[in-house]
């Protein structure tokens, strides 16, 4: 109860507006603020009040339309680009060296001697036909082509041709096989191209993949050139042979550092293999960064142009190329920042054998703004993908997260992860013996639009980031006049040999520069402030209502004031049907508890009651105050003489003259 009263009280105590009531508050209101609409209003003649509400209401609506438009624009967040030039001594890139082709074959051939029989056997079934004639399938039993080769591998992801000459049902023949079966109604069979004009296009080879083998629920992945299905199989089978390969075996079968690497000269200062570090690239094996960073301060370059940049001399011994897996002879290379991995698939160049390639190199510096204005992120901590590269300490790049997503999902869908990325732990890679659905599950993955959605959503661009821009160009290297003392020389410091063991066809020579020294610094800032958006909504209210921050505070006060009276009625109200129920239960005024005390200890507040008893019996006298003396309140005259002491006999003896009394007072 205590606290009801002082929260009633409090309430009171802070309603010290202009009144109690809404209309008061408003006249109140529009009287004493400083806009100036509100005021014409109430002091107007009746005509010009009309005019005044519309305007004042009219004015007030546009007020409120522009406020919402700043402040929608506010929370979109835009930024504006900049772009500056500067001028410095800047670090010179980290450079990434490979060999288009992953593994030596003179290495790798053991491990590969049935798919090459394999590739071999399909190859020249597939060229038998002659012009116009149908297609038949190799007979196993009635030919020795198929002698010693390894079909249980076949089987696993096989090769199959589709006659397309009948558009509405293609025909898909077995290469090893003798059933053929008609895929006319099959969703998997691929349909004919419109610009079949020959006999030599009906033809297209497919690499069929199947969820598992032996059965029906399978599909068909056509090429427009038998070179592409051909690859693409081999890609796929020799991934499946060598993921059961150890790292070390693999790294031992690749490129080494020695043999590749035959001159390297930084600036004025030389240097060899030694100063490159060495990872494992899956898609080209045996890779080599120059000025990585990871172990030494990053080079910084003294001066612009091609004397003093990087100058290397690569052997990429094209003789000893796999034939069906490396279709490019050449040296794959990447330029990126210190400490970040290379994704040579995605940003890196191709350097000719027989050329020397030069590299004029630019520098781009992106400063991104973050959360709000952009979804950017710092170092990766805030993505909620796991990376798989952090195995080789490098920094967090978009690469990176989404190969690392595409292998988790690959993980969770096909139970096993793809050969090209890196491994969760305690998961093996995919092959065929152990994961005889593997290809279909990748490739269903990868064509999947909704994980690759998911993979784009959860990773981040980061907030910094260094582009280096090349130009590129090139010219034969060596000149057939000096090629003769050139490879002599460069064949004695490899080999130790005085005969020629190199040639055009594995000789790579780069340059690597800084085409100048200005770099070029594209910022974001926040196109809308704080600061912007006060201004405008200020500007907007002074010009369309007269008014400042004051009458914003004014208009508070009167929306508080509004609600301080709302609760007081609303406890009003409460209180009054309080009052009601208890009046309903009451007929009179209900008694107070006082009332209720002292008629309990006293008698004459109890109801008389008859009783036989006491009817001839006197009632005791009650209790309490006497009545008053009525003989004191006589009017006495003013002519009476005795009137002194009259009085006092009268009060001496009240109760002798009290009957008389009353008669004279009644007259």
């Amino acid at each position: 109860m205590n606290l009801k009263k002082y929260f009633v009280r409090a309430l009171h105590r802070l309603q010290k507006g202009p009144g109690y009531t809404y209309k008061e508050l408003l006249v109140w209101y529009c009287d004493n603020t400083n806009t100036h609409g509100p005021k014409r209003i109430i002091k107007e003649g009746p005509k010009k009040k009309v005019m005044w509400f519309f305007l004042t209401l009219l004015f007030a609506s546009l007020v409120f339309w522009q406020w919402g438009i700043l402040i929608n624009t506010y929370l979109s967040y835009n930024v504006t680009s900049s772009l500056s030039i500067g001028f410095k001594t800047m670090k010179f890139p980290a450079v990434t060296v490979c060999n288009a082709n992953p593994f030596k074959y003179s290495e790798v051939r053991p491990l590969l001697k049935e798919l090459d029989k394999l590739i071999e056997a399909a190859l020249e079934r597939i060229l038998q036909p002659t012009h116009g004639d149908p297609i038949s399938p190799l007979l196993l039993n009635s030919s020795n082509a198929t002698d010693g080769l390894d079909l249980e591998l076949w089987n696993q992801i096989p090769l199959v041709l589709i006659d397309e000459q009948d558009k509405d049902n293609p025909v898909i023949v077995e290469i090893f096989e003798t059933n053929q079966s008609a895929a006319g109604n099959q969703t998997a069979a691929p349909p004919a191209p419109t610009n079949t004009t020959s006999e030599e296009k009906k033809y297209k080879l497919a690499v069929k993949l199947c969820s598992h083998q032996g059965s029906n629920n399978c599909t068909y992945r056509n090429f427009t050139s038998a070179a592409q299905a051909v690859t693409e199989w081999y890609i796929l089978q020799s991934t499946s042979i060598l993921s059961k390969v150890p790292l070390q075996e693999r790294i031992r079968m690749g490129y080494q550092a020695e043999d590749m690497i035959l001159a390297c000269l930084y600036g004025a200062e030389p240097c060899n293999y030694k100063n490159f570090t060495q990872i494992y690239h899956p898609d080209h094996g045996n890779c080599y960064i120059f000025n990585w960073g990871m172990d030494k301060e990053a080079l910084n370059s003294s001066n612009p142009g091609a004397e003093f940049g990087l100058k290397l001399i690569l052997d990429i011994s094209q003789q000893d190329y796999i034939p069906y897996l490396s279709s490019a002879a050449g040296a794959r290379l990447m330029l990126h920042q210190q400490k970040s991995f290379p994704f040579l698939k995605d940003q890196g160049i191709y350097a000719m054998a027989g050329t020397e390639t030069s590299i004029g190199v630019l520098v781009d510096e992106l400063e991104r703004m973050g959360y709000p204005y952009s979804d950017c992120t710092m170092n990766g901590s805030d993505v909620p993908v796991k990376n798989l590269y952090s195995e080789y300490n490098t920094s967090y790049s978009i690469q990176a997260c989404l190969r690392s997503c595409f292998q988790n999902h690959m993980t969770e869908t096909c139970g096993c992860g793809h050969y090209m990325f890196p491994l969760p732990e305690g998961i093996t890679y995919c092959n065929n013996e152990d994961n005889p659905g593997w290809a279909y599950c990748y490739s269903s993955l990868r064509s999947s639009i909704k994980h690759r959605q998911i993979c784009i959503d959860s990773c981040k661009e980061t907030c910094n980031d260094t582009q280096y821009k090349m130009t590129i160009s090139m010219a034969d290297w060596p000149s057939e006049a000096s090629e003769d003392w050139i490879f002599h020389i460069l064949s004695y410091e490899r080999d130790m040999s005085t005969n020629v063991t190199l040639d055009r066809n594995g000789i790579i020579k780069l340059n690597i520069y800084f085409q100048e020294y200005n770099y070029r610094t594209i910022s974001e800032s926040a196109a809308t402030t704080i600061v912007w958006l006060l201004s405008s909504l200020g500007g907007q209210f002074g010009f369309w209502m007269g008014g400042s921050v004051l009458c914003l505070i004014e208009f508070g006060e009167i929306i508080i004031d509004s609600l301080w009276i709302t609760v007081i009625n609303i406890i009003s109200w409460c209180k009054g049907l309080k009052q009601k129920r208890a009046q309903a239960r009451y007929p009179d005024m209900p008694p107070t508890v006082s009332e209720l005390v002292e008629a309990h200890t006293n008698l004459g507040f109890q109801h008389e009651e008859t009783s036989t008893a006491m009817q001839g019996e006197a009632l005791p006298p009650e209790p309490g105050t006497p009545p008053p003396n009525y003989d004191s309140l006589r009017v006495q005259t003013l002519h009476n003489p005795g009137t002194d002491s009259d009085t006092e006999g009268e009060e001496q003896h009240p109760a002798a003259n009290h009957h008389g009394d009353v008669s004279v007072w009644a007259e």
